[in-house]
């Protein structure tokens, strides 16, 4: 079987780390593209993903329709020489259209029902999709999916982040990190070069809670561009980590992650290291999975994230019982299923 897969965020390469490799293993014809955007390659090379590197992303709408389209021109090229049986993406603009145009079966993974732009451009066209039970399907109806293609789990993408996670207990050690507070916070700004996030790229919904926090904790910001990372220069106890790093034992280790966008929340909720989403836009059905099931805090004034990170911080940890449905698998299966269905 000849498999196309999309990558178009940084969040994606361990998304589909797992799956490469098991493709890769089971002798399946793989081809993963990617595009040039935030710290996509640079995680490619980390977990050693074969791939071609195919378009970039624009800053402002304009900036983002025409590297789009430019794109989309692209990968039609690419794509058209070689006879896919099976194209797999994770909110990929431009995959759904060239499969559509192509005759490629796709299988389309989603967990933002609030980016409409995306999901009015890719929904109708998709022949199968993978969402969270949260999500409500009225919504993904609106943008013109069918829900009889509809594959539904329990639980969230990021599950998939962590199917052979090795916890790295000394990775503060490995990242000569220099720590004068007994407590550590991770944060995360805002996606604010996102099409679904009115956002100013030279500010942050943080600055105001480092300021504060930093006189009580160590404070890693884990910025997602060069001109976010400005904003956090030369404040004391505050450590500027340079991706790509092992995120996931960073989060673990921490003793709280404030975060203002959503996958580094998720991941906290899953690894139950307390976490304060202040995320300023409306909250995605992923972020009320765990906020319902209590491990997330939904809060934005500034005064209540600081009171509550300084509670958060010296209170117990306990672990809460969490189930979710096998996503990998479930992948797996609707692969083969797909193609099965497509001879």
């Amino acid at each position: 079987m000849k498999i196309w897969i999309d990558i178009t965020n940084a969040p994606h390469v361990r998304f589909f780390k797992d799956i490469i490799e098991y493709f890769n293993r089971e002798g399946e014809d793989l081809l993963v593209t990617a595009r040039k955007f935030g710290d996509i390659h640079r995680l490619m090379d980390m977990y050693n993903i074969d791939f071609e590197s195919i378009g970039g992303h624009g800053v402002t709408l304009e900036d983002k329709l025409k590297s789009s389209t430019q794109r989309l021109d692209a990968l039609a090229d690419r794509i058209s020489k070689e006879k896919f049986d099976i194209a797999l993406s994770k909110h990929s603009i431009e995959l759904p259209r060239v499969a559509f145009g192509l005759g490629i079966p796709s299988l389309y993974v989603l967990d933002n029902e609030h980016a409409q732009a995306a999901n009015k451009l890719t929904l109708p066209l998709v022949d199968r999709l993978i969402a969270p039970e949260i999500i409500d399907v009225w919504k993904l109806i609106s943008y013109g999916f069918n829900p009889n293609n509809l594959i539904r789990y329990d639980g969230t993408s990021e599950i998939m982040h962590f199917k052979s996670f090795e916890y790295n207990e000394n990775i503060f050690d490995d990242l000569n990190l220099d720590l004068k507070f007994s407590k550590t916070i991770l944060m995360r700004p805002e996606p604010s070069l996102a099409s679904y996030l009115d956002a100013d790229c030279r500010r942050s919904v943080l600055s105001p809670v480092v300021e504060k926090l930093k006189d009580y904790a160590n404070i890693l910001i884990l910025p997602r561009f060069k001109e976010q990372a400005e904003i956090f220069e030369g404040i004391d106890n505050l450590t500027i980590l340079e991706p790509p790093v092992d995120t996931s034992s960073i989060i673990k280790k921490c003793d709280l992650v404030i975060g203002a966008g959503g996958t580094m929340n998720r991941e906290a909720a899953i690894l139950q290291t307390p976490v304060i989403s202040c995320y300023p836009g409306v909250p995605l059905s992923a972020d009320i999975y765990y906020i319902n099931k209590g491990l997330m805090f939904r809060i934005n004034d500034t005064d209540e994230i600081i009171n509550n990170a300084l509670k958060l911080l010296v209170a117990e940890k306990k672990d809460k019982d969490i189930f979710h449905d096998d996503l990998f698998q479930l992948i797996i299966n609707n692969v083969y299923d797909l193609y099965d269905n497509s001879k």
